[in-house]
């Protein structure tokens, strides 16, 4: 049965920055037959549960990726260390563990694929992906967005 890494919070794990999770039934048939590999990329970085919400700023993750951009909370504090710890981590299991192709969370500033918040904390979305979502890109891992969430 092939691998798919699943952002943790898809699964019903409470570890979203508001502390709850976002399991729902078009999520969970869309790894239906797989083995899924359960993995938040923001837990995985040292971030606690709860915790600020955070947005991507001067960029997606691909410019966190190449030093361009970065991670902020809605206090201003920096937290791209953590979400680039977090995005290493997740590669590092998606590659233990055989997976070729990752459902991630929408819009969020670690897994958003095609869009994430804008870093002005009012909702806005632009176009780009989140750090995890960048980086197992750039490593041919298929990231897709969840669907239903």
């Amino acid at each position: 049965m092939e691998a798919m890494l699943v952002s943790a919070c898809l699964r019903g794990v409470p570890c979203r920055f508001d502390g709850r999770h976002k399991a729902t039934p078009q999520s969970a048939e869309a790894v239906a037959g797989r083995t899924v590999v359960p993995f938040c990329p923001e837990v995985a970085g040292g971030l606690p549960t709860p915790r600020r919400p955070a947005e991507l700023v001067g960029g997606d993750g691909q410019d966190v990726l190449d030093g361009t951009a970065r991670v902020v909370d809605d206090t201003g504090r920096d937290v791209t260390a953590e979400f680039l710890a977090g995005a290493r981590r997740a590669l590092e299991a998606a590659r233990r563990t055989g997976c070729t192709e990752a459902l991630l969370m929408p819009r969020s500033p670690s897994c958003g694929r095609g869009e994430v918040y804008d870093g002005s904390f009012t909702g806005a979305l632009t176009r780009g992906d989140g750090v995890t979502a960048a980086l197992l890109e750039r490593h041919g891992i298929a990231v897709r967005p969840a669907p239903g969430v």
